[in-house]
């Protein structure tokens, strides 16, 4: 239980990490178009990470790598990018949560575990929580931006669970840098067609691409992908709501933003959410539960 409980706790840092970016972005990055960021932010990572694994994939790895790639980020963040453009956050937030409930969904079909019940539930919850959280009454929907929000979410709870199905030999920092690489790579045309021309770097700006890259991506990266591989994508999936919690704090924090009462339900029905996901199923002895929660 002790080693579970430290395992949920360096998996958690991932999404409250990411819950940095819209701060960090804005306020470091101003200027800086969505997708620009995203290979600024992958694709260096992927690199350094490459320099510390110092392997390659191989045979059959090289698809995979691709395809995990292009789902966990090329696939995911275009998407993302075409939702933040076409929806106000709290809308494009709210659509994205629906990620924990699709990998609660998708894990029986794919990985052949017992649907968990409770994962759906606490699923539902936390994208209610999600909208008390950030949605405002004036939010206006878009059908392009609503379909780009549920295929990011969609893309990305699918390239969590094949981590998890095929599970590589390999460590999971020598994964993330696959992924992170190759995906980043597969922005690149994207970023020539859309954003061909990049600002000049400053000192801060460089700074926020450092925390985006180094911290943002290639530490919480192989925290997520590992927390995936030693728990449960169903039960880590549920530890997304805290970055959306983590954005709205920081805002209130460090950018004077209000926090009202509807906003405060918002927080107790996600961390209600979080904790009722990364509970284990029954009381089981614990080789028999680190088994049930996979």
């Amino acid at each position: 239980m002790k080693h579970r409980s430290a395992d949920l706790l360096l998996t958690a840092s991932a999404p409250i990490v990411w819950g940095s970016t819209y701060i960090v972005t804005t306020e470091f990055l101003p200027g800086f178009e969505p997708m620009t960021v995203a290979v600024l932010r992958a694709l260096p990572a992927g690199l350094l990470l490459l320099l510390i694994a110092r392997q390659l994939p191989s045979g059959i790895w090289w698809l995979r790598s691709l395809v995990l790639g292009a789902l966990n980020f090329s696939v995911f963040l275009s998407l993302l990018f075409v939702a933040t453009y076409r929806l106000p956050g709290g809308v494009a937030a709210t659509v994205g949560a629906i990620q924990p409930l699709l990998v609660a969904l998708l894990a029986p079909v794919l990985l052949g575990t017992p649907l968990r019940i409770k994962s759906l539930v606490a699923g539902l919850a936390g994208i209610m929580g999600v909208g008390l959280l950030v949605l405002a009454p004036e939010s206006k929907l878009d059908g392009l931006g609503v379909a780009a929000a549920l295929g990011a979410a969609a893309s990305m709870a699918l390239g969590n669970i094949l981590v998890r199905r095929w599970r590589p030999s390999v460590s999971m920092v020598t994964l993330t840098a696959w992924q992170l690489c190759l995906g980043g790579l597969l922005l690149v045309p994207l970023v020539l067609l859309f954003d061909p021309v990049i600002p000049a770097l400053s000192p801060t700006n460089l700074l926020g691409l450092a925390w985006l890259g180094v911290i943002g991506s290639a530490l919480t990266y192989t925290l997520w992908f590992r927390g995936i591989g030693r728990i449960s994508p169903v039960i880590v999936s549920s530890l997304l709501f805290l970055s959306p919690l983590t954005a709205v704090l920081l805002g209130w924090v460090f950018l004077g933003q209000s926090l009202g009462a509807i906003q405060l339900a918002g927080i107790g029905v996600i961390c209600a959410s979080v904790w009722a996901g990364t509970r284990p199923s029954g009381t089981l002895n614990p080789r028999r539960a680190v088994n049930s929660e996979a």
